[in-house]
């Protein structure tokens, strides 16, 4: 019998999608999974279809609503898998995409974790356009945090499968964080690990533009959560690469995100974060929007350019 995979999928009012996910997870050509859904305090009728999964093997746990990170956990608990994929509600797995994983994983030597390549979709997956991009490649884990404050190279959660033993290592995610609470995750995974295993072909499917979405929140307990993970991925990153020139740049950029991200819901937090990229030395990647956005920046100031901005789409929003 080929190792046990677990597919843990926290979910919370995701009726609406949550039977797609879990035909995807079902579908897999990997033999031996098991299926574990916790349902975070749901209201709308996803317990109820979750439920009609249980004779094809679907686990139901439910629980009061503690957030993704807290659902995450519960399912690591009553998981039996030695390797672990994440998945949430809302999101699909291509048939083959544990298979092809898997296959390297087990030729790799231990805690190795593999990703895979991912896009993103609204309403139909067959619209998702896989271009690949540069962490699409096996690297270390300094390598991939590098890329990714670098120029904002990502991996979707869904893409990774991971070792159960490298995640117990890694510890638990951390369920005083909201936003991108699995960007700070899968940092500690990926430095606790041996290094990180492309799998091409091996696809997820990023179901992007959901109202009500964690990610797409703005609010400030959100922006407090992505501060304290650009802190915590910032310094990891540091430390991991000896303080060098190029890690000191690539935490500067992320800094200067994070700064433009923070404005002007959170603007002494905002202030704080450029003065943190200014004491690595600073940068001259231009900011995360538009050439013409930039451009009117270098006159006006980013801060001013970006409340237009803000301005100019809660205006076309509301027309």
């Amino acid at each position: 019998m080929p190792p046990l995979v677990s597919i843990l999928i926290p979910t919370y009012n995701a009726s609406q999608w949550i039977a797609q996910t879990l035909d995807s997870a079902l579908s897999q050509t990997w033999e031996n999974i098991e299926i574990i859904v916790v349902d975070d305090g749901s209201r709308d009728d996803s317990v109820a279809i979750v439920s009609r999964y249980a004779d094809r093997g679907v686990c139901l746990v439910t629980q009061p609503n503690r957030g993704a990170s807290a659902a995450r956990n519960r399912a690591l608990t009553e998981a039996r898998g030695d390797f672990i994929q994440f998945l949430d509600a809302d999101d699909l797995i291509a048939q083959d995409k544990i298979a092809l994983q898997m296959h390297r994983l087990l030729a790799a030597s231990p805690r190795h974790m593999a990703s895979g390549e991912w896009a993103r979709f609204t309403d139909d997956p067959e619209t998702a356009l896989f271009n690949s991009q540069p962490v699409w490649q096996d690297l270390s884990g300094i390598e991939f945090q590098l890329l990714h404050y670098e120029a904002g190279w990502m991996m979707q959660p869904a893409a990774w499968l991971c070792p159960r033993a490298l995640l117990d290592e890694a510890g638990p995610w951390d369920e005083t964080l909201s936003l991108n609470d699995d960007g700070e995750y899968f940092s500690r995974v990926m430095l606790a690990s041996a290094g990180i295993l492309f799998c091409p072909g091996a696809r997820t499917y990023y179901r992007s533009g959901v109202v009500g979405s964690l990610s797409r929140r703005m609010d400030p307990v959100a922006l407090r959560s992505l501060w304290k993970v650009n802190e915590l991925n910032c310094d990891r990153l540091l430390a991991g690469a000896g303080g060098g020139t190029r890690a000191k740049n690539a935490a500067a950029n992320g800094w200067q995100r994070l700064a433009f991200e923070l404005y002007p819901a959170l603007p002494a937090l905002a202030t704080e974060a450029e003065t943190r990229m200014r004491a690595l030395g600073g940068t001259t990647v231009p900011l995360p929007a538009g050439p013409s956005f930039n451009r009117l920046a270098r006159f006006t100031g980013w801060r001013f350019a970006k409340r237009l901005r803000d301005w100019q789409l809660k205006r076309l929003s509301s027309s």
